[in-house]
């Protein structure tokens, strides 16, 4: 579905305000994520049936206040999300998918059983998974890792598989530890065929890195 002129205009305010909202951000959750994530979206939305306005505009919004950098609250990313919409006199029923989609689309809610509900929200689920694996991945999960202060790899500290939400969401984990318990896990979990090629050729890369990580760390190489 095309967007029309006033949508086209909703969209590049909502451009300028998640770049001046994310200006000081950290490198794996800023503007340049976003930016990734929304065209990533476009590129899959083909495939898909559904609504450019919506899937841009969820994809622009989706981490304008990541619940990570909120002390886990989760309420403050859909809520700043629906303020600005209503600010630009978006109607109701836009803003609701809109907010919905940020809501459910996160990894975390995967964990509890919550899958994708629209087109729109499948759409988005696999941009923003796909900007978690591969080349970019691998930097992401270093820099918040950085950003956090933790070790990057420590063997006393096995990684937690079939971890829940909540369990997830305290993790203080070395980064590495991240590949096992969710990285390396999101190729299998993409709805769309254009996302599924897109992740194995990521996720190959990742299995590549660790390899050569764990040569190096035991001096093999």
């Amino acid at each position: 579905m095309r967007t029309s002129e006033t949508d086209t205009q909703l969209i590049e305010k909502t451009v300028d305000y998640v770049k001046k909202t994310l200006a000081d951000a950290e490198g794996g959750h800023d503007w340049w994520h976003t930016y990734r994530v929304w065209k990533a979206a476009e590129i899959i939305a083909v495939e898909e049936s559904t609504d450019a306005t919506i899937v841009a505009l969820a994809a622009l919004l989706h981490d304008i206040a990541d619940a990570k950098f909120h002390d886990g609250d989760e309420t403050i990313g859909p809520d700043k999300a629906r303020c600005f919409l209503q600010s630009m006199n978006a109607n109701d029923t836009l803003i609701d998918d809109v907010v919905n989609i940020i809501k459910h689309m996160s990894f975390k809610n995967s964990l509890d059983g919550e899958t994708g509900s629209s087109a729109e929200m499948r759409v988005l689920q696999d941009a923003d998974r796909l900007d978690a694996i591969g080349a970019i991945g691998i930097a992401r999960a270093f820099s918040y890792g950085g950003f956090k202060g933790r070790v990057f790899y420590d063997p006393a500290i096995p990684p937690q598989l079939n971890m829940d939400k909540e369990t997830y969401k305290k993790s203080t984990a070395p980064t590495i530890n991240h590949f096992y318990e969710k990285l390396l896990l999101l190729k299998d979990g993409m709805h769309t065929h254009t996302a599924k090629a897109m992740a194995a050729e990521r996720h190959a890369y990742m299995e590549g890195f660790l390899k050569q990580f764990f040569a190096e760390w035991e001096g093999r190489v």
